[in-house]
């Protein structure tokens, strides 16, 4: 790819603004929002209902202001955005619940070491369903995730209080790299496809709420409920909404490869989250577990700063052939 330059992009400090809000609204309010609503006794399901009520919403006004709603209607009528929104709205609801259910019994910690898997685990996948190669630096680096997935796992086995084995360290990017995968087949853009999920997802959010209340496990609006608690599960669409915008002009006002690095800010904030104030319980083989994650993510990064170089490298040499 080219070198970037001021002229490709003039924003540099606005994107970077978007990013930090985005990243670090990841990283700290959404997991801090779960958390004080699941301990005041709102169920998952009912976060993750309330998360789509309150979410489809906003987005449907966001189409109509930057006149996207025809592009919404083909996408829900085109035979071939279908075959990849339908399942795709599985794997985000899947992966949007998980994070709820992790934040929910002390697990953000194996949550966020899955979000440091999620680049990888995509690399994987490039590999198997689209023929792209991994360089053997790349390989490295996935094999050292593994190792991390397996030592966090013997680390939660022989740790009193354990948590049980670190499965959602592997469902939360296996989900999100997959939704990803059919997500790139998709023609359409990421307002409009989250805007398709949200409205699938729609019917069964109001089951659940239906079923929730009907079975006295409900809190929103309920009378024993405190009444900030119901305004909070309003703001829920806003909790999720906010930072894909910002993460939306942050790819947009920022070059690819600074976005990509910028991401693992998300996660690292979640395991400062889950040890500083949330109180998770933490062994020299976890922390043993993130020291290797954490290596492979530096290598990945290093690799991938380095391609990124001799690409530009190679095209300005063609250019000066030319």
């Amino acid at each position: 790819m080219p070198q970037p330059t001021t002229t490709q992009y003039p924003h540099t400090k606005k994107g970077l603004l978007y990013a930090s809000v985005a990243f670090g609204w990841w990283a700290v309010i959404v997991p801090t929002y779960f958390r004080v609503l699941t301990k005041n006794g709102a169920d998952p399901m009912e976060v993750l209902a309330q998360r789509v009520v309150f979410g489809l919403p906003i987005l449907l006004v966001m189409l109509a202001f930057s006149r996207q709603l025809g592009v919404f209607v083909k996408a829900a009528t085109t035979r071939t955005s279908l075959r990849v929104l339908i399942p795709s709205t599985i794997l985000i609801g899947i992966n949007w619940y998980f994070f709820i259910y992790a934040v929910s019994t002390d697990r953000l910690s194996h949550a966020s070491m899955g979000y440091y898997i999620n680049p990888l685990f995509s690399i994987a996948l490039g590999y198997i369903f689209l023929g792209e190669r991994p360089r053997p630096v790349q390989w490295g680096a996935i094999c050292l995730a593994a190792i991390a997935v397996v030592v966090m796992g013997i680390a939660e086995l022989t740790a009193s209080g354990s948590k049980g084995l670190p499965w959602i360290s592997v469902l939360l990017p296996a989900s999100f790299g997959l939704y990803g995968l059919l997500r790139k087949k998709a023609d359409v853009g990421a307002s409009v496809g989250l805007c398709f999920e949200m409205v699938l997802l729609l019917p069964l959010c109001a089951v659940l709420i239906v079923f929730l209340e009907h079975s006295g496990r409900g809190v929103f609006l309920a009378d024993a409920t405190p009444s900030w608690v119901s305004v909070l599960m309003v703001l829920g669409g806003a909790i999720t909404i906010i930072p894909l915008i910002c993460f939306t002009n942050a790819v947009r006002l920022l070059p690819l490869g600074t976005v990509g690095l910028l991401q693992y800010t998300a996660p690292t904030g979640q395991f400062l989250l889950s040890v500083v104030f949330f109180g998770e319980h933490f062994t020299p083989l976890k922390f043993t577990a993130f020291g290797i994650i954490w290596l492979a993510v530096s290598i990945y990064a290093f690799d991938m700063v380095r391609g990124q170089r001799q690409t530009r490298a190679a095209i300005e040499k063609t250019e000066l052939l030319e």
